[in-house]
């Protein structure tokens, strides 16, 4: 299983919409609000590094109010 961390920015003040909305998202193991750079981080998986990149580039970006992410493979 390829899994991997996403960095979200998102417009002010829908982080917890946008966190909301991830969750509910086949793959998306967690997501949660967070503070620093980033509004939300998601934890993401899918059996290939190729499925894995499309849920992140098909569904992940675009949930409504994301404005930016940042993919982090997990390297294991």
């Amino acid at each position: 299983m390829e899994q991997a961390y996403v960095l979200v920015q998102t417009q002010v003040g829908r982080s917890s919409e946008v966190a909301a909305a991830l969750a509910a998202i086949g793959g998306v193991v967690l997501a949660e609000d967070v503070t620093g750079p980033y509004d939300v981080i998601a934890r993401v998986e899918a059996p290939t590094s190729g499925q894995l990149g499309r849920l992140v580039s098909s569904q992940v970006q675009g949930v409504p109010g994301i404005t930016r992410t940042v993919t982090c493979t997990v390297v294991a």
